[in-house]
């Protein structure tokens, strides 16, 4: 058997693995011998030098040695122990085993001579060590050799980690024997690099020696580390490029002309000019949609940027030449603004703009449906609902998804599918508020082409944001006062993260009537997402239309809702939202030509993290650099939205810490596709598996 045969076996190959530690491991994802090759250690503790007893000090971890002066099981009942004092000739030290077997209580016999790794507890005079762990020294020598730097794995409940590093050790040594893992990054990659061979690197990270430098592999910038992170993130990279060569090797998409009369009609109404940014962006959206070939483009701006403008001049090429299009967002409120928006400028021009929403009367949803089936409909709005297998498109052209990040890639292409009756695929424009760094969004969506609308429109102000403590809620309440007293209107977020629906919703039906109570001469809207969507539209035209001045809302409204005369936020609870989130909030307000405010209400005592987000938030209004803290502050998944959709969850690799890394796995992926197609083919296999990110095309 090959190395790579012997290593993709089953890990109940190894000795030491039966039915219950296979089951263990499968709950870390260990289901081949070569998956535990794969499984790095979380941090090395430094078992090079054995301390004396004399130099122990109380919160550390260390290495010690001695021989057993006494060994007594003591207490009765659940408090029965056993208690071992050893000497170095220094001191003493107490060993204390709470779980013990009565074979431990022979090992551990006056005379014998030990060597013990714990954490070294108590202030008292004798220093003690709950449960180390602890090798018998055998022979003349006074002790054995230190071990050197030990690894310590994620583990799960039950499996030891003494466990865990002999199986290890065996996956290696398999490896070994059987001529070692095939090396899949191609040689000249690796050299251009500088990057060690696999085995070596794996070898290393598993069993550093005595003189390895700990602080580079516990921060991943060693080489062996950098080895294995490159090869996972060209690995992912590689399964994108994949998936948007097959669309392009599909069928084509439709060709449809760069201008035309709906356009030119529609920018003619438009009660301002497109910025330099938007114009820009709508070229790259034209030549993509005239060119034949399906359109994969990923549009990010700035909260306000103007994104919808952009998707408008998408749609009316298509709905001119023929075609349908469907408007795709995560949540009913934001569908709901999008169907506002669209109907405001196309009614005029004579296009039909249908709404499919899971919450429809069955008798307008089925009448939707067959207007989509028959291709009445030109532009359809709607939710998740646009998946379902029974709606079906006479002639789906475009396909625009909003905030994607919160769908997840399945549902992308299985909306793509839609348009594939008529025998050619849709284009696809994906749209995004979450402003995501160039760089990680390119290696995020490397299926995409990129554009980024990085400029506000004219007249736009910054939003003044100001960190509360709760303590001084009476402060805010006179500053709705004035604000509405000056013809403004305002927004009051409820925030209960990780709270079901149905309590956030009775939360913001409290703070609704605490603030009728506090505010008697105003008048106070509610929204939230229990809501029924009449009412709920209902209570949002109110806020529109200036009918109420303040509204108490969750954090339903995050996107899509635009009243220029709101000109000031309050977030309750601010502390517990992440900064993108924050940004999107605050992003309701300063629409219009007054200056507007955020009041971040918090109530003490604030974390490390939430005192930095907060701070951030204070700091700037640009989204750009509020992405690229969040990055640093939360991490990839969190800003991509992909501990939800299981995209991105890297087992080596870390973004933030590896950003370095990615211009050249964008550099390399086109050779080793060209070059090396069964490399590439065998890197996925081994990084993303069989659950491949983004589904089958």
């Amino acid at each position: 058997m090959t190395g790579e045969g012997a290593v993709a076996g089953p890990v109940s190959r190894l000795k030491g693995v039966g039915p219950r530690v296979a089951e263990q491991l499968e709950r870390l994802g260990i289901r081949r011998i070569e998956d535990l090759l794969f499984h790095l250690p979380l941090r090395f503790e430094d078992r090079t030098r054995i301390v004396a007893i004399r130099d122990v000090r109380p919160g550390r971890q260390l290495l010690v040695a001695g021989t057993v002066e006494r060994s007594d099981v003591v207490g009765g009942g659940r408090g029965r122990r056993l208690v071992c004092e050893i000497s170095d000739g220094t001191g003493l030290l107490t060993l204390q085993f709470f779980h013990f077997y009565p074979s431990q209580t022979r090992r551990y016999r006056p005379g014998t001579r030990v060597q013990c790794f714990g954490e070294i507890r108590g202030g008292g005079l004798i220093p003690v060590m709950i449960h180390p762990e602890v090798t018998l020294v055998e022979g003349d020598d006074p002790h054995l050799s230190p071990e050197g730097l030990t690894p310590v794995y994620p583990t799960t409940q039950g499996l030891a980690q003494a466990t865990l590093r002999r199986l290890v050790g065996r996956a290696l040594q398999c490896a070994q024997t059987q001529g070692g893992l095939r090396d899949l990054l191609p040689e000249p990659v690796r050299e251009s690099l500088g990057l060690p061979e696999l085995d070596a690197a794996l070898r290393y990270i598993h069993q550093p020696p005595p003189d390895a430098a700990v602080d580079e592999l516990v921060t991943g910038s060693h080489p062996a580390c950098r080895r294995l992170a490159f090869e996972e993130l060209l690995a992912h990279h590689l399964s994108l490029r994949q998936l948007r060569r097959r669309m392009r090797a599909g069928r084509p998409a439709p060709r449809v002309p760069e201008q035309g009369t709906l356009v030119a009609r529609f920018r003619e109404a438009l009660p301002f000019a497109l910025t330099a940014a938007q114009s820009r962006v709508d070229a790259e959206i034209a030549r993509d949609t005239a060119s034949g070939e399906p359109m994969m483009r990923l549009v990010q701006g700035d909260v306000g940027s103007g994104k919808t403008v952009v998707a408008a001049l998408a749609a009316l090429r298509m709905i001119e030449a023929g075609w349908q299009v469907a408007v795709m967002a995560p949540t009913e409120l934001l569908a709901e603004q999008h169907l506002r928006n669209f109907r405001h400028w196309l009614q005029p021009l004579d296009v039909a703009v249908t709404w499919l929403s899971g919450r429809l009367p069955a008798a307008e949803r089925q009448a939707a449906m067959a207007s989509i089936e028959s291709g009445g409909a030109g532009l359809v709005v709607g939710t998740h609902a646009l998946f379902q297998e029974q709606v079906r498109f006479a002639r789906l052209g475009l396909a625009i998804v909003d905030e994607q990040h919160r769908f997840g890639v399945h549902q992308r292409l299985a909306l793509k599918e839609k348009g594939e009756d008529g025998g050619v695929q849709p284009h696809q424009m994906i749209m995004t508020a979450t402003p995501i760094p160039r760089t990680l969004a390119m290696t995020a969506y490397a299926d995409l082409d990129v554009s980024v609308i990085d400029e506000l429109p004219p007249g736009r102000k910054p939003v003044r944001t100001v960190v509360v403590p709760d303590a001084r809620r009476e402060e805010v309440m006179t500053r709705i006062r004035e604000a509405c007293a000056g013809g403004r209107q305002a927004y009051w977020v409820c925030t209960l993260v990780d709270e079901s629906e149905a309590v956030e919703a009775e939360a913001a039906e409290a703070t609704a009537e605490r603030l009728r109570e506090s505010l008697p001469g105003l008048r106070v809207g509610l929204v939230h997402g229990r809501m029924k969507a009449g009412d709920k539209e209902r209570a949002m035209a109110a806020f529109e239309a200036g009918e109420t001045q303040l509204l108490v809302a969750t954090t339903v409204i995050e996107v899509g809702v635009d009243v220029p005369n709101a000109s000031l936020m309050i977030i309750e609870n601010a502390e517990r939202l992440g900064l993108a989130q924050l940004h999107q909030l605050r992003g309701r307000v300063g629409r219009g030509s007054a200056e507007s405010s955020c009041v971040l209400l918090y109530r003490p005592p604030l974390s490390d993290s939430a005192k930095a987000r907060l701070a951030v938030m204070r700091e700037t209004n640009d989204g750009f650099r509020i992405a690229r803290r969040d990055l640093e502050l939360r991490g990839p998944g969190e800003l991509l939205g992909t501990r939800q959709t299981g995209a991105l969850q890297y087992r080596v690799a870390d973004l933030m810490r590896d950003r370095a890394l990615l211009d050249p796995v964008r550099r390399h992926a086109d050779d080793v596709l060209r070059d090396y197609p069964d490399n590439a083919r065998a890197l996925i296999h081994r990084w993303v598996g069989d659950a491949a990110r983004y589904g089958q095309v």
